[in-house]
């Protein structure tokens, strides 16, 4: 028997995976834990709380599957992209990891825009610089926490960190460090000019490896501390997106990724070289072939739905706001949302932008809102889709992903707003798959990862089609939507409104 274990280190929870080489997989454990909040606009996960919450889903599985946890010969990883994890030399972190959810360094954002242009920003990283990744947040620390600054070893990405826990080695791969937009896409490497040009010493800088190489093997402290084997062969793993992806079979051009989770992202693979030359998407390194994975991101899509459940709603759970939003109107009698309790990226790129309700009236009821909510947010990702075929990106057939794939309704409305047909994989943990994958190509298990995702991923018979009558509706819709930023966006440069 041979067992790949794929741990995928989210922002609301760390999942890991247990994959039977023949026979697919055995179980997947889920530990929550919650993201701080220490002021507004800061965003914030201790290290050692993502590293607990793995070691308890790995003894959950020990105790649960032991024969199967002994038989692991690899170990693939995903985890949330963009996030800031800053350690001393024995790997120890200095302070709170500064994750992707993170608004604070608007000024960083304003002294990178005075030192690099759009158009190098385009032609390096090929993406806009943002609140919340690893450039400006470092910049933040830099200048706003310069006694841990200069204790920096090493800086690491969230799963990055996870593995280091694991094999005592430092290290990183390309598909997570092109997401901490102070990398060069096109190269593969870190955008060192740049880092100069920010003063900011070359030497804390991870090595760089693709995502299928193998970082090392477990050591015997974490053996000791999770159950598992040491010298079971590691591998770099990758973003959650790129990750994902695999483990929804898109690991060739043509077909299109809606992911709904915390945050919500349109991606696709591609082989060429490509970017939004007006910086509304992002390019960042695939786990594989050397090739690329385009996307737009949402920064609160299943986190829309989470908040409205537990802080205005107090519903119990999702399958019933699932149900209540079928029994509501389509359109939700004129009720439009603005996901934009972040801020925005795709295709604002504006961490001051803010969700709105609109179009309120007596004749609707929390029905609507949950069903507004669900239709403002695939609005959001369509304005991604909209911006692929502006850049000659086109896709067959959209897979749902996420928990937005669990919802019969939110499919339904993907498809008519997408005007798309819209297919779910039955495996439901697309990334920790992905991690699997990625583990079982880089220590030779399988002999690539098409021959892998023939094997594993598999759809629903379900396909949900495009309704011609909703697609005419949510047309309408769609333009009013689009709209409303634009027609706002000024407010939310007054300088009182922002005291909150």
């Amino acid at each position: 028997m041979q067992v790949i274990l794929g741990i995928d280190l989210g922002t609301s929870s760390v999942k890991s995976m247990l994959l039977d080489v023949d026979k697919g997989v055995i179980d997947v454990i889920t530990k929550s834990y919650e993201v701080s909040i220490p002021k507004v606009n800061h965003a914030e996960q201790a290290p050692q709380m993502w590293w607990d919450a793995t070691i308890s889903t790995l003894q959950i599985l020990k105790n649960g599957h032991k024969e199967e946890f002994d038989s692991i010969v690899a170990i693939g990883f995903s985890g949330q992209m963009h996030g800031l994890v800053v350690t001393d030399s024995e790997g120890k972190p200095l302070r709170p990891a500064i994750i992707w959810l993170d608004q604070r360094s608007n000024d960083q954002l304003a002294e990178i825009s005075s030192k690099i242009d759009l158009a190098e920003m385009g032609r390096v990283m090929h993406n806009r610089v943002f609140t919340g990744c690893t450039f400006s947040s470092l910049l933040w620390v830099k200048e706003n926490e310069p006694s841990i600054f200069s204790q920096i070893h090493t800086i690491l990405h969230p799963k990055d960190y996870i593995r280091f826990k694991m094999i005592g080695r430092f290290g990183t791969d390309a598909s997570d460090a092109s997401a901490s937009m102070v990398f060069d896409v096109g190269k593969r490497d870190w955008a060192w000019d740049i880092l100069q040009r920010f003063k900011i010493p070359k030497g804390i800088f991870p090595e760089c490896h693709e995502s299928t190489e193998i970082a090392g093997v477990i050591t015997e402290e974490c053996a000791r501390q999770t159950g598992l084997k040491a010298g079971i062969p590691v591998i770099y793993g990758s973003g959650d997106q790129p990750a994902q992806s695999i483990g929804n079979g898109v690991v060739k051009e043509g077909l299109i990724v809606s992911n709904i989770g915390t945050g919500g992202q349109i991606s696709t693979y591609i082989k060429e070289d490509k970017y939004d030359s007006k910086l509304r998407t992002h390019t960042f390194c695939h786990a594989i072939d050397h090739a690329n994975t385009i996307f737009g991101a949402a920064l609160c899509s299943g986190m829309s739905l989470n908040w409205l459940k537990n802080k205005v709603l107090n519903v119990d759970d999702f399958n019933l706001m699932s149900e209540m939003a079928e029994e509501a109107e389509l359109c939700s009698k004129g009720l439009i949302y603005l996901p934009y309790l972040s801020g925005e990226r795709t295709p604002h790129m504006d961490p001051k932008a803010k969700g709105m309700f609109f179009g309120l009236s007596l004749g609707q009821d929390r029905r609507h809102f949950i069903r507004a909510v669900m239709e403002g947010v695939t609005f959001s990702l369509k304005d991604s889709l909209e911006i692929f075929k502006e850049i000659g990106i086109k896709g067959d057939r959209i897979i749902a992903s996420g928990g937005g794939s669990t919802s019969p309704v939110w499919l339904q409305i993907q498809a008519d707003i997408f005007e798309s047909e819209v297919r779910v994989c039955r495996v439901k943990e697309q990334a920790c798959l992905g991690a699997c994958i990625m583990a079982g190509v880089g220590t030779g298990i399988y002999k690539n990862v098409k021959q892998a995702c023939d094997q594993y991923v598999k759809f629903d018979e379900k396909i949900y089609y495009p309704q011609e009558q909703n697609v005419l509706k949510y047309r309408e819709v769609y333009q009013v939507f689009k709209q409303l930023y634009e027609r706002t966006k000024d407010l939310y440069e007054i300088e009182n409104y922002n005291l909150y």
